[in-house]
C-alpha cells in the first residue's frame, strides 16, 4: 500500500506525521497481511483503507496517548499485548516507540506464525511471541509496565488475568466500545481509570487507561 496514502489516514489518530520509515514499515505489514489473510483468518476487515484506520489507526492512537516521548528512555519499559491476533496494537505501539520491549501473547499457533513473521520482515528487535494462553504466564512471567488489551474473547474473563501481569505502577490500557466500560468498575473494583478518551472516527470506541495502583495508593 503506498506509504503516503498511509500517512494521510493514520494522521486523524495523531498529533504529528509518521517519519517515511515507519509509514514503509506499514506498507510491508499491511502486504503481509493481505497475503497471510487469504489461508487464516486474521481480520475481517478486507478493505486496504479501513485496516488502516481501525487496526493502525487505533493501535497508534493508544501509543501516543501511552508514549507521547517515543525517547530512548523507554528501554527500560516492558509492554505485554494479550492475545495479539493480527499483531495489533502490540506492533504498532513497537513502531511508535521502537526501543521499548515488546511481548505478544498469542495463543493460536498460525497466528503467532504470522507474528514472528511480521516481526523478521520488519527487522524489529527486542521484541517476543509467546504462544500461550495470558494465565499460563501469571507466575513465571515479570509484570510489566503495559498490558494492552483489544478485541479479545470473554472480555469480563481476561480482565482480571491482564490485571494480575501489571506492574503496580503499570498501566492497563484497552481499545473497547462504549458498552463495556461498566465492566471495568464491576470486574475490577480496585482498579481506577482515567476518562475513556473517544477513538477517532468512531461512535462507539474509545480507549481506556487505568491509573497505576502506586498513584492511587
Amino acid at each position: 500500500m503506498d506509504p503516503a496514502r498511509i500517512s494521510v489516514l493514520v494522521r486523524p489518530f495523531l498529533d504529528r506525521t509518521l517519519p517515511e520509515v515507519q509509514l514503509q514499515q506499514i506498507s510491508t505489514y499491511i502486504d503481509l497481511l493481505f497475503r497471510w489473510n487469504a489461508r487464516i483468518n486474521l481480520t475481517a476487515i478486507r478493505d486496504p483503507d479501513e485496516i488502516v484506520t481501525r487496526h493502525f489507526g487505533e493501535s497508534l492512537f493508544l501509543a501516543s496517548h501511552l508514549f507521547p516521548e517515543t525517547s530512548s528512555m523507554l528501554t527500560e519499559t516492558r509492554v505485554l499485548d494479550i492475545g495479539s491476533g493480527a499483531g495489533f496494537p502490540g506492533i504498532p505501539i513497537k513502531l511508535w516507540a521502537p526501543t521499548l520491549s515488546l511481548t505478544l501473547v498469542e495463543s493460536k499457533h498460525k497466528k503467532a506464525a504470522f507474528l514472528r513473521e511480521v516481526i523478521r520482515a520488519l527487522t524489529l528487535t527486542d521484541i517476543n511471541v509467546i504462544t500461550a494462553r495470558a494465565e499460563a504466564l501469571i507466575s513465571p512471567q515479570p509484570p510489566a509496565a503495559v498490558v494492552t488489551l483489544r478485541a479479545v474473547e470473554s472480555f469480563d474473563a481476561i480482565l482480571p488475568i491482564a490485571a494480575k501481569l501489571v506492574a503496580p505502577t503499570g498501566r492497563l490500557a484497552l481499545l473497547i466500545s462504549s458498552a463495556q466500560l461498566p465492566a471495568l468498575t464491576t470486574v475490577l473494583p480496585n482498579l481506577h481509570w482515567e476518562a475513556p478518551i473517544p477513538i477517532p472516527q468512531s461512535t462507539s470506541r474509545v480507549l481506556s487507561i487505568s491509573v497505576p495502583l502506586s498513584i492511587v495508593g
